[in-house]
């Protein structure tokens, strides 16, 4: 996207005013979309986005421009304007040389952009068919492609240069099924850092049967019982429970400004002993896959709790290099016209050794749930409450009948201790981290597994 000299040049600006360290991100995004609903195809759009931004840093300041110009010109101006956000005296002229780094983004064998139109089309009218199909009840069916590819080049005043190519393509069905109790919804929407080959793992009609069979299962639904009960998280299912309620806590900035409740605690016993935590930039080609954040430094393995030790946090370039440490891979920014901050990418607990089916039958009376929804945690205690949006009664080892949306309302650390099972199955879920205002693609997954104990907002007697 920029010749090499070109870069050396603008960090040079960037520095001339006595900066410690300057950074030049360039981002060139294209993406497309197609969405059908009750039918008809609604909406065919594609886009493209490109541009730089640069970061001065000096001591505890920072300073931050960003344009849509890549020339020479643009983008020292923009340095100069970064540079004197950060100006805190000193000077002097300082030159960068930059060695670029080899990275291995995974190898797409279908660009989304070289597939017609028509033939994405085609696979929203497969699933809409499919969908309709499982029930009469089934009323409305709004399904949608999307495809994105992002090419990224950091460049900084530590010598590094490197490049990454992310291309990503999701298939989304909802449907809405109606019947004597009212209207109920079920969505399915799995993404993959893979390019139109997605399409020879995943079947759209498979995709949008699982929708429909969510929503019409709920039309029978009761309400849930209310009080403490033990849940057992289908496999994937609770992956965005502890990517919420545990995973942000873990992020070194929260940590650094006392706003988690992991502070402060590596080397402690935070979660049962059956509980391993890991964040993987590199896993698979899940969602939230890269080879370099966006700050340069390669994805990696992050063990981030291991048999209930908390052993490490995730951390950005900025604030581990005030620590004297590496970056864990971990620092994302949404587009190059933000800072980056401390992210995950697709955390997840490994599989365990438990029957899935043992689990239920060991639980008398609790609840399964097969799907989160929404929800709100606050970092610094721990505390969370999640919507379930699928969820079925367990009575006496048996799932017995759905029940009607409900809350699970608990504190992270202590779901974690109160994990007494974990199987040897394992799932992910792909969706969009907000975090500051940003939004960026991560997964999370997890076996089935059952928390002891947690509070069940219902609204049965």
């Amino acid at each position: 996207m920029i010749d090499q000299d070109v870069l050396e040049s603008v960090l040079g600006t960037a520095l001339q005013s006595g900066g410690d360290f300057a950074e030049v991100f360039a981002e060139d995004r294209r993406s497309s979309s197609a969405r059908l609903d009750d039918g008809k195809v609604e909406e065919l759009v594609s886009g493209r986005d490109r541009g730089a931004g640069i970061r001065v840093v000096r001591g505890d300041t920072t300073g931050f421009a960003h344009t849509a110009d890549l020339s020479e010109a643009g983008l020292r101006a923009a340095a100069g304007a970064a540079a004197a956000a950060a100006r805190g005296g000193g000077g002097g002229t300082r030159t960068v040389g930059l060695t670029r780094e080899a990275v291995h983004p995974h190898v797409i064998e279908v660009m989304p952009d070289t597939v017609p139109k028509a033939r994405k089309v085609e696979l929203l009218e497969r699933a809409d068919g499919a969908a309709r199909a499982v029930s009469d009840s089934i009323r409305q069916v709004g399904v949608a492609y999307a495809d994105s590819r992002r090419r990224i080049l950091v460049a900084n005043s530590d010598g590094l240069l490197a490049e990454d190519d992310q291309v990503r393509t999701r298939f989304m069905v909802q449907c809405v099924a109606t019947g004597d109790t009212g209207m109920q919804t079920g969505m399915e929407g799995p993404g993959r850092t893979l390019g139109f080959e997605i399409f020879d793992e995943l079947d759209p009609e498979e995709t949008a049967r699982i929708s429909a069979r969510r929503a019409v299962a709920m039309l029978d639904a009761r309400p849930a019982p209310s009080g403490k009960l033990p849940v057992v998280l289908k496999r994937g299912a609770g992956g965005v429970l502890f990517h919420e309620a545990c995973g942000h806590g873990l992020e070194a900035d929260l940590v650094g400004k006392d706003a988690s409740v992991f502070g402060g605690m590596v080397g402690q016993q935070v979660a049962s002993p059956l509980v391993t935590l890991i964040d993987d930039g590199t896993f698979a080609k899940e969602w939230g896959t890269y080879a370099i954040d966006d700050e340069g430094a390669p994805a990696q393995r992050n063990v981030l709790i291991e048999n209930g030790i908390l052993t490490d946090y995730m951390w950005d370039l900025v604030r581990a290099r005030k620590e004297g440490r590496a970056s864990t891979g971990n620092g994302r920014r949404e587009t190059y016209q933000v800072l980056p901050m401390v992210r995950m990418t697709n955390t997840y607990l490994p599989a365990g050794l438990d029957d899935p089916d043992d689990i239920i039958r060991d639980t008398a009376r609790g609840i399964y749930c097969v799907q989160l929804g929404g929800g709100q945690v606050d970092t610094a205690t721990g505390d969370f409450v999640f919507g379930m949006t699928e969820a079925y009664l367990i009575e006496n080892g048996e799932i017995t009948v759905p029940l009607r949306a409900a809350n699970l309302i608990g504190n992270g650390p202590e779901a974690l201790r109160r994990i007494d099972a974990v199987g040897n199955d394992f799932a992910t879920w792909s969706g969009t981290c907000g975090k500051d205002g940003q939004g960026v693609p991560v997964s999370s997954g997890q076996p089935t597994l059952r928390v002891s104990e947690m509070t069940v907002g219902g609204t049965a007697a």
